[in-house]
C-alpha cells in the first residue's frame, strides 16, 4: 500500500511537471518588447524545478514523518518557525551594522552575528523537507475532511517548497486597467526596477510595475519562506487550490483571460480564508484568529484610516477617469492617492494602472483594489450560500467568464427563494 501510494504520487508529480509553467506566452509583439527589455533579469524556472522536483520525490519515496504523532509534529513546525524568525533578527541586526556609518568595520562587529547566523541556516536547511512535509500533511488531513479526496487521496498531492521567490513585471495598457503581460524576473535591487519600468513605459507607453509575490502555483509550489505558521498556511491553501483548478477550465483559462484569472486568484483567496483558519484551530489553536475573523486583508487599517474603503474609492475614480479618455488625469489622481496611503502608513512605491491589475485579481475583501467588479461580491454570496466549501468550487471550476460567474450566482438566488 505505501509502495503504491508513493508510485501514484511519482507519476503524478511528473505528468504535472510537463504541463505548462504558469506565465503569460509570447503570443504577440508588445510581449515580445517586454521579453526583450528583461531578458537579463528573466527568472530561470527550470533550474529552480529539477532540484524542487527531487526533493519532493525523496520526501514520497522515502516519508519524513513516521514516527511523528500529530502533537510532535506540530511542534515540530513551531521550532522550525520560531528557528527562522531568530534567523530573520539577526540579518535585520547585520544589516543595520553595515548600513551605520559610525561602524568602521562592519565585517569584524559582525562575526559573531554571522555565525550564528550561518548555524541557524544550515539547522533549518537540514530540516526544511521535515518542516514542509508536516505543514502538507495537515492540509492534506483537512482537505480530506472538506471532501476534496479521491479514493482517500488527495488529488494533486499537496506539494510546496519554502523558497526564495522571483518578483513579477506587470504590464498594463494606459488607457484601462488590464492584466495584459507578466513574466517572473530575479530579484532586483530597487533602481534597477524602476529603471526597467521606465523603460517598458517609455517604448510601449503602458504602466509597468515590478512587484514581489507570496507564491507561485507551479509543482511543487514555490512558497516565500515566513516566520509565520498562519501565513503559511494561508499560501499553502491558496496555491493548493491553483494545483487543483488547473484539471479544470477556470485554471487552463488563467494564462489566456483576465476575467479568469480575477475570478481563479479570488477564488483561491476565499478558499485559503476559510481553509487556513480551520488548519491553525486544529493544530496550532494558540494561533487561529476568532471564528468571526475571517477576512484576508493585504494591508491591516491604520487608527482610523480605512484602508480597503479608500482604495475602492481610488479605484472607482480612475476607472471614471480612464472611461473618459483622461489618462494623465487618472495618472495624477493614482500619484496623488498614493501620496495619501504613504501618509498614513502604507509604504506603496507606485500606484498606476499595472498595481491595480496585479492587486485588483485579489477580491476576498468587501472593498479594495477591485473597485465596482462583480466578481468579489458575487463570489462572496456564493460562497455564503453553498452547503461547503467543496460544493461552492465544485461549481465554480467550470467557469471562465464573469457572465457566467454572474448567471451562477442568479440560479443559487432562484433555488434558494
Amino acid at each position: 500500500m505505501r509502495l503504491r501510494r508513493v508510485l501514484f504520487n511519482a507519476s503524478l508529480l511528473l505528468i504535472l511537471l510537463l504541463l505548462p509553467l504558469r506565465s503569460t506566452l509570447p503570443t504577440g509583439t508588445r510581449w515580445n518588447t517586454v521579453a526583450l527589455l528583461a531578458r537579463d533579469h528573466s527568472y530561470n524556472w527550470l533550474a529552480w524545478l529539477p532540484s524542487a522536483l527531487g526533493a519532493k520525490l525523496g520526501q514520497a519515496l522515502w516519508g519524513l514523518r513516521p514516527f511523528l504523532d500529530e502533537a510532535a509534529a506540530s511542534q515540530f513546525l513551531r521550532d522550525y518557525v520560531g528557528a527562522l524568525q531568530e534567523l530573520q533578527t539577526l540579518e535585520t541586526q547585520i544589516e543595520a551594522l553595515y548600513s551605520d556609518a559610525a561602524q568602521s568595520d562592519p565585517y569584524t562587529a559582525s562575526a559573531g552575528l554571522r555565525s550564528r547566523r550561518d548555524v541557524i541556516r544550515q539547522h533549518l536547511g537540514e530540516r526544511q523537507g521535515l518542516a514542509e512535509s508536516v505543514l502538507e500533511g495537515q492540509l492534506a488531513a483537512l482537505l480530506v475532511d472538506l471532501g476534496f479526496a479521491v479514493a482517500g487521496q488527495v488529488l494533486p498531492p499537496v506539494a510546496m517548497r519554502l523558497t526564495s521567490l522571483p518578483q513579477v513585471l506587470v504590464v498594463s495598457p494606459r488607457d484601462e486597467i488590464r492584466y495584459e503581460i507578466s513574466i517572473g524576473l530575479e530579484p532586483l535591487p530597487l533602481d534597477e526596477a524602476v529603471a526597467l519600468e521606465g523603460r517598458i513605459e517609455e517604448r510601449l507607453d503602458a504602466s509597468a510595475l515590478v512587484l514581489p509575490i507570496g507564491g507561485i502555483a507551479l509543482y511543487p509550489a514555490m512558497i516565500l519562506e515566513s516566520a509565520s505558521i498562519a501565513t503559511l498556511a494561508d499560501t499553502f491553501a491558496h496555491e493548493w487550490l491553483h494545483h487543483y483548478l488547473f484539471a479544470f477550465p477556470l485554471g487552463q483559462a488563467w494564462d489566456y483571460d483576465s476575467e479568469a484569472r480575477v475570478i481563479n486568484e479570488t477564488v483561491a483567496s476565499l478558499f485559503a480564508q476559510e481553509a487556513a483558519p480551520q488548519l491553525l484551530r486544529r493544530y496550532y489553536p494558540e494561533l487561529a484568529p476568532p471564528a468571526a475573523s475571517r477576512q484576508r486583508i493585504a494591508f491591516s487599517d491604520q487608527g482610523g484610516f480605512d484602508f480597503g474603503a479608500e482604495m475602492d474609492r481610488t479605484r472607482r475614480r480612475v476607472d471614471e477617469l480612464l472611461e473618459r479618455g483622461e489618462v494623465e488625469a487618472a495618472e495624477d489622481w493614482m500619484e496623488g492617492q498614493r501620496q495619501r496611503f504613504v501618509a498614513n502608513g502604507y509604504a506603496i512605491r507606485r500606484l498606476n494602472q499595472a498595481w491595480f491589475a496585479f492587486y485588483g485579481g485579489y477580491q476576498s475583501a468587501a472593498q479594495g483594489p477591485g473597485g465596482d467588479d462583480p466578481v468579489g461580491p458575487a463570489l462572496r454570496e456564493l460562497l455564503a450560500r453553498s452547503h461547503s466549501l467543496h460544493d461552492w468550487v465544485v461549481s465554480l471550476r467550470g467557469i471562465t467568464t464573469t457572465e457566467q460567474l454572474l448567471a451562477l450566482l442568479e440560479q443559487s438566488r432562484r433555488q434558494g427563494a
